[in-house]
């Protein structure tokens, strides 16, 4: 290709930047306690579901390596594996088209539907697709896109955004789903309840009339096999199945990140996504097609390979393994941050611990500079993740790289200002010795509470959101002093 890829995510478009840091997006959230049960309840379910059945396998740790190297290797050779990928998908008959941002993404599947003559279409579940802001594309184009998966249904029924990488409406309860089908969907029962088997047949009805009328679908795809050009999804409701088999034309969209180079690759990923994801052995459905088949499922296949600032993360060494996800989504599910705040207080399609590193690289990290601090580096992530990745060292290196971007500033920041102050005066022994004594006039702010809940500003940022504690009435010197009788 001669297009210069490497650049972030374009503004304005799509779904990786909030209008909101974390810290301001999250008090709202910590401050609903009906969501706060809702997310705990759900995590906690899925957490035990996944302990169970990865405590089965003698050899969950040794896949997690595999499937880490693997990755790896693919990172390594991606730009021969996405070629190959292109070659054996244009000998079967489908058209590959490589879109270097959101902005091309949305332009190329917005053509290639109006060719059809279409005003609708089905879609497969797909986060690219979110990321891309796809939906919003084809409304302003006079194309209605049509969610099949049930909790994506219910997201757009709701003009909501989704709160989970795999249950994107894992922020509702039963209660709150009827109400939304009840609301907006057509037709629907009046009489219908919040006993999931009648939600369910409800979504299904209504959905069973599109996929029968629908004559394009989009998709997103799990993985991608570089040597056949075989395009898979795996999903748990058969409403992949069903846009990918009935319409007469299929456009996938996929991040360039999601080839591997073989079948055999896949025997290590579909052990481990399943189990990281939904806690089950093996998913219900696994759908893959290659290419056109005359006479049997789709007639005209179309897939969008997108970067949208892919190539800019695989460009750091250490930052590149974010592309290593295969979005199962374990990560959030033992996230005590994410658990407390669910996904849109993250700003991206993307939340959780996964989100706090690939949005930042995505975009660029001062577009979403305070989703690295958005976790307490417990390691809970990396325990968790079926592939490996080290977020915690993300999460550093992301914050170290946030600060050395500030330092840049024709004006310092107030943090900066605060650590070269801090710095000035630890480099003294006389101007430390001197602080330490006058720490002892912040007594008198803690001395009801034993700790300080309020600082005057700039420092009023730290109390904000967390306590100081009370300066002790006798520094260490003082004690050494008093102690050994002699200078500390």
């Amino acid at each position: 290709m001669s297009t210069f890829l490497g650049i972030p995510a374009p503004r304005g478009v799509g779904h990786l930047r909030g209008d909101r840091s974390f810290p301001e997006a999250a008090r709202g959230a910590l401050a609903d306690s009906q969501l706060r049960r809702n997310l705990g309840h759900a995590t906690r379910t899925i957490r035990g579901k996944r302990a169970n059945v990865v405590g089965e396998l003698d050899d969950w740790e040794q896949l997690r390596l595999a499937g880490s190297a693997l990755k790896a290797a693919t990172m390594a050779r991606l730009d021969e594996h996405l070629e190959r990928l292109e070659r054996e998908v244009t000998a079967r008959g489908g058209t590959v088209h490589w879109a270097r941002d959101a902005n091309e993404a949305n332009a190329i599947v917005t053509r290639l539907v109006r060719e059809t003559g279409e005003s609708e279409v089905v879609k497969v579940k797909s986060m690219a697709t979110q990321e891309i802001g796809l939906n919003e594309a084809l409304e302003a184009a006079g194309i209605e896109a049509h969610e099949t998966d049930l909790a994506e249904l219910i997201v757009q029924l709701g003009g909501d955004l989704p709160s989970h990488i795999l249950v994107p409406a894992i922020h509702r309860n039963r209660a709150e789903i009827r109400e939304i089908f009840l609301r907006e969907m057509p037709a629907v029962d009046p009489d219908l309840t919040a006993e999931p088997r009648k939600l369910a047949m409800a979504a299904r009805a209504h959905l069973r009339e599109r996929f029968l009328r629908a004559k394009v679908a989009i998709s997103g795809a799990n993985f991608a096999v570089a040597d056949t050009g075989t395009l898979l999804v795996v999903e748990s409701e058969g409403n992949g199945r069903m846009c990918l088999t009935l319409p007469e034309t299929l456009i996938t969209v996929m991040g360039i990140e999601k080839v591997v180079p073989t079948w055999q690759d896949l025997e290590v990923f579909l052990q481990l996504l399943p189990r990281s994801s939904t806690g089950e052995r093996m998913n219900p459905y696994t759908s893959a097609w290659t290419g056109v088949t005359p006479g049997d499922g789709p007639q005209a296949f179309h897939l969008v390979l997108l970067d949208n600032g892919r190539t800019a993360a695989l460009a750091d060494e250490l930052g590149r393994s974010a592309l290593h996800c295969i979005k199962c989504s374990a990560c959030l599910n033992v996230c005590p941050v994410y658990e407390r705040t669910g996904g849109h207080a993250y700003g991206s399609v993307y939340p959780g611990p996964i989100g706090a590193v690939l949005s930042p690289q995505l975009t660029g990290v001062e577009d979403n500079a305070s989703l690295p601090y958005a976790s307490s580096l417990c390691g809970a992530c990396f325990d968790a993740c079926p592939v490996r990745i080290d977020i915690p060292s993300l999460l550093v290196k992301l914050r170290a790289r946030h600060v050395d971007e500030q330092r840049e500033r024709a004006v310092p920041s107030a943090e900066a200002i605060a650590m070269a102050a801090a710095s000035w005066v630890m480099s003294s022994p006389e101007r430390f010795r001197a602080a330490e004594k006058a720490s002892r006039a912040g007594r008198l702010l803690g001395r009801r509470a034993g700790r300080i809940r309020t600082l005057p500003p700039p420092l009023s940022a730290w109390t904000a959101s967390r306590d100081a504690p009370r300066p002790p009435a006798e520094t260490f010197r003082e004690w050494w002093a008093r102690e050994r009788g002699g200078t500390a």
